[in-house]
């Protein structure tokens, strides 16, 4: 036996990212422009990382509650009550060490090894895999895609459900879509949950990367008291904090214990510093989201423009999130493209098929960067189809 095959079988099934695999063979490349990894490229700003400085050097270095300071908790509940219009003590929220982490305790709170969690695909392959390390089973309820737009099928959904199925996971607004639920597909989607006694893990982590104007529908707008529902979300996209791995989790406050132990015995909490950081971004931060969506929204335009405009590229813009899916003719292994692309562009994308299954054929491309660099790289791009 070797010493890999020594290892667990449940850790040896941890796939490798087919997204890391592309930044790897890569990354440094001099002139590349990254558009692979789901970030923009702004450092923190510095108010953020100043509070979190001064906090730091103030001593708040030690171990701290489990379930986030108070402070930070209530500024969450302002949080939403602004954004949202959702009015929830501060007992409803737990702060994590990342949205990757939000979604694994949640999925662990959850499910029960043998369990189902269904999904819509294409999506961030992360939760999936992170389920199926918990020993439940994924099942992939494909969206369709009809004139370069995707939609949601909620015939298709309520057939995936069998007894095993415990939670129904929507991430919406989508990476890598851009697929974006309307008020009445979130209604639906809670009245399968209701019917069938689910709990649905809602990822609204771009809710505020709504092209429509305004933040997309959530959760939040159609559910009632007692319902089901779990949010899994991340300081990194609004604030420019990815490198952070600050997140949280809203939750009924009657799990609120059992989100605590989950803590205790996979991080014992966020260090202080870090999360009076998270309370400036919460609380004076809106300026500095509202130019990233703005960004956004204006490098969705440059980028998506350019490359319709070739004839050979079957998408539409994105509604929301941060990304453009790509389905470029003649292009049969998105993988094979992903790493063709970089050697003869020096343009980072990721492949569709670290999106599972109705990915294969599409290329994401995150363009929350710098104008020039986005309309830099929809030219090369553009040259490249042309030349194939």
């Amino acid at each position: 036996m070797t010493i890999v095959e020594s290892l667990s079988p449940r850790s040896l099934r941890a796939p490798e990212s087919g997204i890391v695999e592309v930044v790897n063979y890569a990354r440094g490349r001099e002139g590349l422009i990254p558009l692979w990894v789901g970030e923009g490229d702004l450092p923190t700003p510095e108010f953020i990382a100043r509070a979190a400085s001064d906090a730091l050097l103030r001593g708040e270095t030690f171990y701290t509650w489990q379930r986030g300071i108070p402070e930070l908790r209530a500024a969450l509940s302002r949080y939403y009550a602004r954004r949202f219009g959702a009015f929830l003590p501060d007992e409803h929220f737990y702060v994590v060490g990342s949205g990757m982490q939000a979604i694994k305790l949640a999925i662990e709170a959850l499910v029960s090894p043998g369990d189902d969690m269904v999904y819509l695909t294409p999506a961030w392959p992360n939760f999936a895999a992170a389920a199926e390390l918990s020993g439940a089973n994924t099942i992939a309820v494909p969206l369709d895609f009809t004139g370069g737009r995707w939609q949601l099928d909620l015939g298709r959904i309520e057939a995936a459900i069998t007894p095993k199925t415990r939670v129904l996971f929507v991430n919406t607004p989508s990476n890598p879509t851009g697929w974006t639920a309307t008020r009445e597909d979130l209604a639906s989607l809670l009245a399968i949950a209701r019917r069938h006694g689910l709990w649905i893990m809602a990822d609204e982590i771009y809710a505020l990367y709504h092209y429509a104007g305004g933040r997309a529908p959530s959760f939040l707008d159609v559910m009632e008291d007692g319902d089901r529902v779990i949010f899994v979300n991340s300081f990194s996209k609004n604030w420019s904090m990815t490198g952070w791995r600050v997140g949280w989790i809203v939750a009924p406050p009657e799990i609120g214990q059992v989100l605590e132990n989950l803590i205790q015995y996979s991080t014992s909490g966020v260090p202080q510093f870090l999360q009076q950081g998270a309370v400036v971004a919460l609380d004076e931060g809106d300026a500095f989201v509202q130019a990233n969506i703005d960004k956004a929204a204006r490098n969705r335009d440059i980028f998506c423009d350019a490359l319709i405009a070739t004839n050979r590229v079957e998408t539409l813009k994105p509604d929301g999130a941060l990304y453009a899916f790509l389905k470029i003719d003649g292009v049969t292994d998105s993988r094979l493209a992903a790493l063709d692309i970089v050697d003869r562009t020096n343009v980072g994308l990721a492949p569709g098929t670290a999106f599972g299954p109705g990915g294969e054929l599409f290329m994401r491309a995150c363009f929350l960067r710098d104008s020039g660099q986005v309309a830099e790289a929809a030219d090369r791009l553009a040259r490249y189809i042309a030349a194939r």
